[in-house]
């Protein structure tokens, strides 16, 4: 076994699946010294058979937990680079095969692995470790409930290292191999409010595979949910930067198998059988340690007083160390002494002054372009930011944005947690804010700008991906900053607007604090396809109220209109219908005064969705009829589709099926028409449902044949499934029971994939008719 600085080299054979897998060969990339993603590139890319020329993004994607499958030979490329033996690297790419195997076959048991990355530079903390880790062995041991553990220190002094490294050791042990969800509760945040527990619920439970349909609007009933998800689960739960003992009180899980671990600049006593924990700053040996592993040890070695009077100055806190390390390792000219003289000759005594030197010492360092790369990063509104993200508010390339952002990461001035997003430490990013608006207030305010504008561009992008169909409003050229985004599939698209989902909201909130109101409105609209798909209705309503209040103290009534509208939409799906027809009646009124005659169609087609909802059919009705007669009489065919749907759901709920069948023609075959598969197949699911409702069962295989090959051609699968079962109904109410298993079994082993709601109606389904077989009956008998 090879052996670098004394600790042996991961043991790959250990892994039981491929993320366990994935984070061994994240740990074997620190325990090589974390070489940089583009170092690895030029390492890896020779030995490729034939030889490659990789990008930093193919190798630092590789660590992301995330994945599916890697390729093999990308990974023993890998391993060589990273220094070991022949004989070794045939061990990594037998298991690499191995994990593949296994989940292909379904023997791996799957993870949910959000932990940040381990860092390669923590340094002592043994005491602590051993401490924390010693009371979650105490307490697991005597306790019959979750284990709580709360570690609480000022801000810098590594809490969240401490809790992320202790979290990756325990797994690193075999322990809480279920699950690890991490979340930063952003606490103590300069610049956004803190966490709402009711989102960070929602966050985990998307995360835990339940059905964005089946998450619940109410607190309580969510922290219900995720406790019941937890039950018997070896689950490990982080929650960094608490602000309160109740902001974290309904994200605590109840079952004995969790452990969760919680940072706070605050004294969280109010939490009942909880380890609380004080962490101090690094003893003198452990500053000049960590001094040490970032500027080299020989340096620090050479000069020992000095090294000792830098970690002093930096008041022995990791993250002011951390950023006189960088300092040295980028001036390889420097002594050490000379550093300590510059610190303690520019340092009254005290925590803040220290840092604020230290902070400026690592600042006036950069190069100006480096420098407008921190301003961006400390200014943009969300937690972290990404690269194209950051390029678009610095004005410049993606090149040069990922250019200076790892050149932060180097100078320890950023933090890369998870590959292809950087974010600055609190206090950093609060100086960042603060030397931007001192050194050019006009450039804060352009950059801010031009990140709501970047954001607007790439959401409306994403929701075209997604649904090109929809109902939408032009951006105007000239809030748009010139910034053009696409997406080449609905997939990457939502992937987008997972990742950046927090910055979105967060950039909602500063767009609609600053002059550009239109921005402020624009923004949650074109969010509003995505919030929608993932039924995400109490964001939707927080951020059009923010869009709302930009509308209508700029007089933008076309904004006004849209944002009514769209509170209309997320006001019926919470049941707050007197709300929703208030706002749903406004904003009808707007589009008539406005002349949008496709906004006044949509407008109906929601009201006529409300009462619907309502149980008020008739006046559902009613507006649909509206919607249908506008969208005839100005040839709009998009709108008319829309409102022959409402028309004919409506009739359906009206028990007036054979009429509501013609409305549902007339729908198919406008799609046929258009070549529109996704409006086909729905429009074939209606009608087989109606067909099979109204006993015309033949009709309705038929019809769910059709809808199944549409559903299979581009690839849906909970249509697929929805096929299938309609296709099992109409053969059961044709008595043909035997026919009609096959075609509920495999509806109901998709829905089950896909956790889909319809799941326990198709077991239940299923439990009936096999007890019908087995009995020999039919449908009718007995």
């Amino acid at each position: 076994m090879n052996v670098a600085g004394g600790e042996a080299c991961p043991d790959p054979g250990e892994a039981v699946d491929l993320p366990e897998f994935i984070e061994r060969l994240r740990c074997l990339r620190i325990w090589a010294g974390s070489p940089s993603y583009r170092a690895l590139a030029k390492k890896v890319g020779p030995l490729l058979r034939p030889p490659q020329t990789l990008s930093q993004s193919t190798i630092g994607d590789v660590f992301q937990s995330r994945r599916r499958r890697l390729d093999p030979d990308l990974v023993v490329g890998i391993v060589r680079a990273l220094g070991l033996e022949e004989r070794t690297v045939d061990r990594w790419r037998a298991a690499c095969v191995r994990v593949h195997a296994e989940a292909k076959s379904g023997g791996a048991v799957g993870v949910f692995r959000q932990l940040p990355a381990d860092l390669a530079t923590f340094t002592g903390r043994d005491t602590d470790l051993r401490e924390l880790i010693g009371a979650i062995d105490s307490a697991r041991g005597a306790a019959r409930t979750v284990v709580i553990s709360a570690l609480e220190g000022m801000a810098g002094v590594g809490k969240t290292q401490l809790v992320v490294h202790a979290a990756h050791e325990l797994v690193r042990a075999g322990r809480y191999r279920d699950m690890q969800l991490f979340v930063n509760l952003r606490g103590f945040d300069p610049d956004q409010p803190p966490a709402d527990p009711s989102a960070v619920l929602d966050s985990f439970l998307r995360a835990l595979e339940v059905p964005a349909q089946q998450i619940p609007t109410d607190l309580d009933a969510r922290a219900a949910m995720f406790r019941d998800r937890l039950h018997d689960k070896d689950a490990l739960i982080v929650l960094d930067n608490a602000a309160s003992e109740e902001q974290v009180r309904r994200l605590i899980p109840a079952g004995p198998g969790c452990l969760v671990l919680i940072t706070s600049r605050r004294h969280l006593a109010g939490l009942e059988d909880a380890f609380l924990h004080q962490l101090d700053v690094l003893a003198a040996a452990e500053a000049v340690e960590l001094l040490g592993r970032i500027a080299g040890v020989e340096r620090v070695q050479a000069e020992p007083a000095a090294a000792a009077a830098i970690a002093e100055s930096c008041g022995f806190l990791p993250l002011a160390v951390a950023l006189a390390g960088g300092r040295l390792r980028s001036r390889p000219a420097w002594s050490l002494a000379h550093l300590a003289e510059h610190l303690q000759a520019r340092q009254p005594p005290g925590s803040d002054r220290r840092l604020s030197a230290i902070f400026d010492l690592s600042y006036r360092g950069l190069a100006p372009e480096a420098r407008r790369i921190f301003h961006t990063v400390g200014l943009s509104p969300g937690a972290d930011i990404s690269v194209p993200a950051a390029a678009a508010m610095a004005g410049i390339t993606a090149h040069e944005a990922q250019q200076g952002l790892e050149l932060l990461v180097d100078e320890h001035l950023a933090q890369q947690e998870h590959f292809g997003r950087y974010q600055l430490h609190d206090l950093l990013r609060a100086y960042a804010a603060e030397r931007a608006e001192l050194e050019s207030p006009k450039e804060c305010a352009e950059a801010l700008h031009r990140a709501a504008a970047w954001y607007t561009v790439a959401a409306d992008a994403a929701a075209q991906a997604i649904m090109p169909t929809r109902y939408s409003e032009p951006l105007r050229p000239e809030e748009t900053a010139g910034f053009n985004v696409t997406f080449d599939s609905s997939a990457e698209a939502m992937a987008w607007c997972d990742a950046e989902r927090a910055n979105l909201a967060a950039t909602v909130l500063a767009a609609a604090q600053s002059p550009s109101p239109y921005l402020a409105w624009r923004l949650p609209v074109a969010m509003s396809t995505y919030l929608h798909l993932t039924c995400s209705w109490p964001q939707w309503e927080h951020l059009h109220q923010l869009g709302l209040s930009a509308a209508t103290s700029s007089a933008d009534l076309a904004g006004e209109a849209w944002i009514l509208s769209n509170l209309g939409i997320a006001q019926t799906e919470l049941g707050r219908f007197d709300e929703a027809a208030d706002h749903l009646t406004r904003a009808l009124q707007l589009r008539r005064d406005l002349g949008d005659t496709s906004g006044e169609a949509a407008t109906l087609g929601n009201l006529a969705r409300l009462y619907a909802y309502a149980d008020q059919l008739e006046s559902g009705l009613y507006y649909a009829r509206q919607a249908l007669d506008l969208a005839r009489r100005t040839g709009d065919r998009r709108r008319e589709c829309a409102a022959l749907n409402s028309v004919a759901c409506c009739l359906g709920e009206l028990g007036r099926t054979d009429e509501a069948l013609e409305y549902f023609q007339a729908k198919l075959q406008m799609h046929r028409q258009d070549g529109d598969l996704r409006g086909l197949g729905l429009a074939l699911h209606n009608i087989g449902s109606a067909c099979n409702q109204t006993g015309r069962h033949a009709d309705a295989f038929t019809t769910f044949q059709e809808a199944l090959d549409v559903a299979r051609g581009f690839g849906e699968r909970h249509s697929e499934a929805g096929a299938l079962y309609g296709m099992a109904l109409a053969l059961d109410g044709l008595n043909d029971l035997d026919q009609a298993r096959p075609y509920l079994e495999q509806a109901l082993a998709i829905f089950e994939d896909l956790n889909a709601p319809e799941t326990q109606e198709a077991r239940s389904q299923l439990a009936r008719l096999r007890s019908r077989v087995a009995e020999g009956g039919h449908p009718g008998e007995g």
